[in-house]
Order: structure tokens, then C-alpha cells, then sequence
């Protein structure tokens, strides 16, 4: 690891403290332009006991603005300080987790919805950049278990989608839909795709192949770009499958989507967007002349201590910590799939991730909804029902949930 590291909550707030005092103190420095301050004192005291030992909080009432992308050119000076944070928070997930070799870039986002769209941006303006390609020649390509970021982010974009078929039972991409798809958006147009693949779909715990994906368009020599959407999978597939290749060192993935409030648990919402060096350029407002360098994002001001939350879970456990942690929970998910098996009850789960998906047949809506399980649809015609280990999901819980099971199966 060249960044990841474990610090001591001692070093932790001298740390956060130092870049503090980088930042604009709106208590005593006189700042007469800015449309900022710090927050309300009405409500929230700066000089409350509980900030003493507390940089988190400490940081949350100096209300720190990260707007911008702080990876390239200049930012604002005035929170130079927490921003060096956010990059130490960007370099640990591009170089250490995702294995990029290049210079990247990437920020905070507000959640993996924002980060997807961030990407789908990047690549439909890229497009028409560097290709002059016209807005109906673009098309974006996922399968159909991809998050509903994907069909947002196609309908704010005005450009057009196609949802690829999977496997009910092994939840992959089918190769030969895949292309018969490509060949009739060929037909339709389409010269320019850009297509995401899932490490850990939202219902499954599926990940996809990207090699799937880039065989068949460069097969038929179509120009493409790859956004690797790990919102939940980034912080649980790359920590224990050492040898993947399902990150940037595969030359045909651009970008990559975290999200830090699902399994890293920090506050909502806080999202992080990664792609490769000189392509976010491509999402330049220009009109925004008072802000002092680049605005690259597509939502502007950012609350700054999200960035700080997520270095401090980060910093905390370290590589060996969070090794073991997600480790716990693989043992927990692979006790609930021993139970299952059983009990004869059909399910789909990544052997690398903490979700199970039963087939819903032998699972009653009483047992549902008393277990707060997840179906794929809520409107009364499910198939599946979804399980997340979560820490909070320990395995009493999970013995509670598989004994009640066992009563319900033996009643039929």
C-alpha cells in the first residue's frame, strides 16, 4: 500500500486540526466576498465541550466548502487545508483499491447516483468533444440489474439506453444478447457507447465482466468507455480478490463510483467519483468565472466534512484492519448460505460479497416483512428477496431469521 495507512485517533486530530488552520476561520479572519460562514451559532456552538474531543465535529461547524475538483488546477484557497484531505481520501481508493498507475482524478460526490451520473456526463461530452458525435449516436449500455442511476442519468442526458439481458440463475451478462443488442443499436445509429459494469448490483451482489462488454464492441470496432460502477462493491470485492483485474488496471476501464455510506458506514451522503487523467475536463462549466478554479462537478459546493468522515474511517482501520473486518462479514454471509443449503432454499450470491438473494417461493410475506428482507419489486409480484450483512447483522440475527425458516418449511 503506498497510502493506506493507520493512524491513532492522537494523530488523527493533530492532522485534521493542522488542515483546519489552513482553512478560512470565518470567527476571526476577515472574508468579506465569500457567500459562506461558518455555521449558525444559533443552533450549532463553536465553543460547545463535546468539539474538544471530537475533529469530526469540530470540522462540521467550520462548515468547510469543497466545491470543485481538487485533483486538478487550482481550487479555492480558503479551504486548501481540508481539501488536501479529500485527495489523500482520492488516493488511497484510485491507487491502493483500484490499482491505478496514472494520474487520476476524482472528488466527493454526494452518493453513487451523482458519481454515475458524473461519469455518464464525462463520456456523452467527451464524445461529442473529441468525436463531434451527434447526441442520437450515443447510447449507454448496462445490464438490466444495474442501479437506477443508469436510467436517471440517461433521461437527464437525453441520450438513450439499452438494458442487457442476465442470467436468472447466475445473474451474468448474456453474451449473445449482449451482441445482438450492439449489432441493432449499430443498425439504429449508435456509434458511441458507454457502458457500465456493475461490481455488485444493488439487488444481487452480481459483478459483472468488463471484458465481456469491451470483446464484442471492439469486435465490431465500435468506440466505447467503460465507468465501473462499485457504489456498494468497492469497499468489499477489491479488498479480498487480490488478483482482479475488475479495476483500472484493465486499460479499458475509464471511471469508477464508490459509495463510503453504504459499507464504509459513514455519514450520508458521500460518494466518490475516480476516472482516468484529462477526461473530467470534458464536463468544464466555463460560466463560472467567480469561482477561483474549475468547476468539474456536477453538483458545486460540498460539504467538506464528508470528505473528512471518510479519511477518518479510512485512517482508523487501515488495510490489515479493514482486510479483517470485511472478512467477518464474508464468514457471516457464508454461514447464512450453509443454512440455506440446508434447507433446500435457492438463493444467488457472489462468493466474494456480503449479499444473499433467495428465491422468494418458500419465504412468506409475514417472514418479509418481520425480517425487513428486500424484494426487487414492491409491488406484490416478487421473485427475490435480499439479505445485506451489514456489521449491525450478526449471526444471532441470522440464526433468528434461518429458525423461524425452518418452522415455515416445515408447515408446508
Amino acid at each position: 500500500m503506498k497510502y493506506w495507512k493507520r493512524y491513532t485517533k492522537q494523530e488523527q486530530n493533530k492532522i485534521i486540526d493542522e488542515a483546519l488552520q489552513k482553512n478560512v476561520d470565518f470567527s476571526t479572519d476577515i472574508s468579506l466576498g465569500m457567500p459562506a460562514s461558518k455555521l449558525d451559532e444559533t443552533v450549532f456552538a463553536s465553543d460547545a465541550p463535546i468539539l474538544k474531543d471530537s475533529p469530526l465535529l469540530r470540522s462540521f461547524v467550520s462548515n468547510p466548502n469543497h466545491i470543485g475538483c481538487h485533483t486538478t488546477g487550482t481550487s479555492e484557497a480558503s479551504f486548501s487545508g481540508t481539501h488536501e484531505i479529500e485527495r489523500e481520501v482520492l488516493k488511497v481508493l484510485a491507487v491502493d483499491i483500484f490499482k491505478c498507475e496514472g494520474d487520476f482524478d476524482g472528488y466527493m460526490a454526494t452518493g453513487g447516483t451523482e458519481a454515475n451520473i458524473q461519469a455518464m456526463w464525462v463520456y456523452r461530452n467527451l464524445f461529442k468533444n473529441q468525436y463531434q458525435a451527434k447526441q442520437n449516436e450515443i447510447v449507454i449500455i448496462c445490464s438490466e440489474d444495474s442501479h437506477y442511476s443508469m436510467p436517471k442519468g440517461a433521461n437527464l442526458l437525453n441520450i438513450d439506453i439499452a438494458l442487457i439481458p442476465v442470467d436468472f440463475y447466475s445473474r451474468e451478462i448474456k453474451i449473445a444478447e449482449l451482441e445482438k443488442i450492439i449489432i441493432q443499436q449499430k443498425k439504429e445509429g449508435k456509434k458511441y457507447f458507454i457502458v457500465v459494469s456493475n461490481m455488485a448490483t444493488t439487488m444481487f451482489g452480481s459483478v459483472d465482466n468488463p471484458t465481456v462488454f469491451s470483446d464484442v464492441l471492439l469486435k465490431h470496432n465500435l468506440e466505447f468507455r467503460i465507468h465501473l460502477d462499485g457504489a456498494f462493491g468497492g469497499f468489499v470485492y477489491p479488498i479480498n480478490s487480490e488478483k482482479t483485474t475488475v479495476n483500472f488496471s484493465n486499460k479499458y476501464i475509464s471511471s469508477i463510483t464508490i459509495d463510503a455510506h453504504k459499507m464504509l458506514r459513514s455519514p450520508y451522503g458521500a460518494g466518490i467519483f475516480l476516472c482516468r487523467k484529462g477526461l473530467i475536463k470534458n464536463v468544464l462549466t466555463e460560466e463560472a468565472q467567480y469561482v477561483s478554479g474549475m468547476d468539474l462537478t456536477l453538483s458545486g459546493s460540498r460539504a467538506g466534512v464528508s470528505a473528512i468522515a471518510v479519511w477518518m474511517i479510512l485512517f482508523s482501520y487501515g488495510p490489515y484492519g479493514w482486510f479483517e473486518k470485511i472478512s467477518v462479514l464474508l464468514m457471516r454471509t457464508q454461514w447464512l448460505c450453509d443454512e440455506l443449503d440446508k434447507l433446500d432454499v435457492k438463493y444467488y450470491r457472489h462468493p466474494r460479497m456480503n449479499i444473499v438473494t433467495m428465491h422468494a417461493d418458500k419465504i412468506s410475506d409475514d417472514l418479509m416483512h418481520k425480517y425487513d428482507l428486500v424484494p426487487e419489486t414492491h409491488n406484490g409480484n416478487h421473485k427475490w428477496l435480499k439479505i445485506v450483512i451489514m456489521d449491525h447483522v450478526e449471526v444471532d440475527d441470522l440464526m433468528a431469521f434461518v429458525n423461524d425458516l425452518k418452522k415455515e418449511l416445515s408447515n408446508l
